[in-house]
């Protein structure tokens, strides 16, 4: 028996048929959603970015030679993260989350500051959004927890407010950034794998309870988070001031219709609506590929999602209990960030600006992305290796018999 490569194993032997004897060992279909989105996203960041491209920096393609080089760095670290084992994420969990805090400090520390906001590391071919690096290694350290303390998190409320004391830290160090989307996506993957993990329902209601009066409670006490929930409502009240950037998207969304105006042919896209290529690139597709165009990429995402969550429901069943909360988070971090972004565009959110996973320009989060992308291929790789492997001993003790 012989392993080549990373995620294809060929199993050898000569009195088997040729069809049987190469078997796959990692999630080809994960693998083609994901790069299909990368490819995707990389021509709508093409298409959406050529009028501020050319404004800026006098050549319409810059930002879209940008993307393509953080795909190429996206894909080159989500391959080398394929060959990290498990074991790895497992132990060094709890120095990842310190990793995580110094990053989150040395942001407000030296961080470069981008429309009031100190959310990035220079690290000169990009900058790094330290949030985002935050959100993977936070999830890994909560997965570890949650198999470390599992009988203490049924058991006690100790158990259940450790890991919110650590959500909590990295929370007010987001706040001071500020970046409220960012701990908004953290709450709820914390909430929802907390529940999974078999938090007692009294805790679960009194967490959501809670999250639900800070967020409000931070909306009400800054003003330009308020502006932004008063322009979500009324958008039309202030189409010029603070509903200009909702009020354009939506304008998209109607220019779009069902089959859209053609790629490349938004209007939007024309120096009206702002951060086109980023935050608010969901209303460019539905401007250029209508209601159709933009309905299949949810349900690409959606195609997603459900495979990453399927693989973690099989690690669970395998008591590969890690991998499994761990995949977990990744699928349900996915899933709630596709909603928030596509959400917020349309209007049935507050702006938040957080990216469209795969596809919204950034380096940033395209890399994360990849990375929390090759961690699932990981997981799904190990569990068909002990699959196989398990089935290998059943024959040969059956043999022996």
């Amino acid at each position: 028996m012989s392993r080549i490569g990373f995620g294809l194993v060929s199993l050898t032997a000569r009195n088997k048929e040729p069809e049987a004897m190469v078997e796959p060992m990692y999630d080809r279909h994960l693998l083609f959603l994901v790069l299909s989105l990368m490819c995707f996203g990389w021509v709508m960041v093409t298409s959406a970015s050529m009028p501020v491209s050319e404004k800026l920096y006098v050549n319409e393609f810059y930002i879209s030679i940008k993307h393509a080089v953080f795909i190429v760095i996206a894909s080159v670290a989500m391959l080398a993260v394929m060959f990290f084992p498990m074991s790895w994420w497992k132990k060094y969990n709890m120095a990842l989350l310190f990793v995580a805090l110094v990053l989150l400090i040395a942001v407000l520390a030296v961080g470069s500051t981008v429309n009031g906001s100190r959310r990035w590391l220079p690290l000169g071919i990009f900058n790094l959004q330290a949030a985002e690096v935050a959100k993977l290694f936070f999830f890994s350290f909560l997965a570890g927890y949650l198999v470390r303390q599992h009988e203490q998190l049924r058991e006690n409320v100790f158990g259940f407010a450790k890991p919110l004391v650590i959500f909590f830290v990295l929370a007010v160090l987001l706040l001071m950034q500020p970046d409220l989307g960012t701990v908004i996506v953290m709450f709820v993957t914390t909430v929802a794998l907390l529940f999974l993990a078999g938090a007692k329902l009294w805790q679960f209601f009194a967490l959501i309870g809670v999250g639900a009066f800070a967020v409000i409670s931070l909306i009400i006490l800054e003003p330009y988070r308020m502006r932004r929930v008063t322009s979500f409502l009324a958008p039309w009240d202030d189409p010029f001031g603070s509903g200009y950037q909702l009020t354009q998207s939506l304008m998209a969304y109607g220019r779009g219709n069902w089959f859209g105006l053609g790629l490349g042919n938004s209007i939007q896209k024309l120096d009206y609506l702002p951060e086109a290529h980023t935050d608010f690139i969901a209303a460019v597709i539905a401007e250029e590929l209508g209601f159709i165009g933009l309905s299949i990429v949810v349900l690409v995402m959606g195609l997603l999602v459900l495979r990453i969550l399927k693989i973690g429901q099989i690690a669970m069943e395998k008591e590969h209990h890690f991998e499994g909360f761990f995949a977990y988070a990744i699928g349900i971090w996915i899933a709630f960030q596709v909603f928030v972004n596509i959400g917020a565009s349309a209007g049935m959110l507050p702006t938040k600006g957080l990216t469209l996973p795969f596809i919204s320009y950034g380096g940033s989060s395209l890399i994360v992305f990849a990375v929390a992308t090759a961690v699932v291929v990981r997981i799904d790789y190990e569990l068909r290796i002990h699959e196989r492997n398990s089935s290998s001993t059943e024959k040969g003790a059956a043999n022996e018999v």
